[in-house]
């Protein structure tokens, strides 16, 4: 995230293809999330699906906050650095969450 320094209109584009390209990412894994291969087993796992539920709805709600302000003077690098954070933790809690269904009961 360092390396995103000056607001220019090649790093705008980047920056907009990087978050395009991780609301995809969310939405695919918001599908998977509600197929029937991913449902939950036991409470605990009921307790995960339902919050990673929720991160992905926040995501997406502070997806389209990022997207209107990357247009405008108001586009802040490190408000977009922390939605991309964000991704990235959304990333691994999803992955943690498949690699505990996985585990045999």
């Amino acid at each position: 995230m360092e390396n995103i320094a000056s607001n220019t209109l090649k790093d705008q584009r980047e920056l907009l293809v990087r978050l395009e390209r991780n609301n995809r990412m969310v939405q695919r894994l918001a599908e998977k999330l509600n197929s029937y291969t991913y449902e939950p087993r036991c409470p605990q796992g009921f307790e995960k699906y339902y919050e990673l539920n929720r991160s992905i709805k926040n995501f997406t709600t502070h997806q389209n906050q990022v997207m209107s302000k990357l247009g405008t003077e108001k586009s802040n690098i490190q408000e977009i650095a922390l939605h991309l954070e964000r991704f990235k933790k959304l990333e691994s809690e999803f992955a943690a969450y498949i690699f505990d269904l996985k585990k045999p009961l």
